[in-house]
C-alpha cells in the first residue's frame, strides 16, 4: 500500500505522456527529420522544469518521501562519456521509436512488439554492466 501513490503517479504520468503523443512514432520521426517543434517543446520544457525543481530542491534543504536529506552529488564532466553514451541512447531511440520510458507506455496501450525492444533494452543494459569497469568514466 505504501508504494500506491507512485503507482498512480506512474499512471497519470503515462496517460499525459499518451495524450501529448510523447510516445507517437511520427512525432519522433518528425523530431529527428527536423520537421516540427513539438518534441522539442517537450524535451525543453522538461529540462527547463527540471532545473527548476532541482534549484527549489537544493534551495530549501528538502527531505525525501523516507524523510532524509536530498544530496545531489556533482559528477565530473567528460566530453567523451556523454558523447558516446548520447549517441549511443540516441541510435537507439531513433531505431525502435521510442525511449525507455515510452517503451512502458506503448505495452499498456497494446503495441506487444515492443517487447522485443525491451528484451534488447534489458540485453544492452546487462552488457554495460560487464563492461563498465574498463570504459571511460
Amino acid at each position: 500500500m505504501k508504494l500506491f501513490k507512485f503507482f498512480l503517479v506512474g499512471i497519470f504520468f503515462g496517460i499525459a505522456l499518451s495524450k501529448g503523443e510523447v510516445v507517437s512514432w511520427f512525432r519522433i520521426y518528425e523530431m529527428f527529420r527536423f520537421d516540427a517543434f513539438h518534441m522539442y517543446g517537450i524535451i525543453g520544457s522538461a529540462v527547463v522544469l527540471g532545473a527548476l525543481i532541482t534549484w527549489f530542491i537544493k534551495r530549501t534543504s528538502m527531505k525525501s518521501v523516507e524523510g532524509s536529506l536530498i544530496k545531489f552529488t556533482p559528477k565530473k564532466f567528460s566530453i567523451p562519456r556523454y558523447l558516446v553514451g548520447g549517441t549511443f541512447f540516441g541510435l537507439g531511440w531513433a531505431m525502435v521509436g521510442a525511449c525507455p520510458g515510452p517503451m512502458y507506455i506503448l505495452v499498456g496501450k497494446g503495441f506487444f512488439t515492443i517487447f522485443i525492444v525491451i528484451i534488447g533494452a534489458i540485453i544492452g543494459t546487462m552488457i554495460y554492466g560487464v563492461l563498465r569497469p574498463k570504459l571511460p568514466h
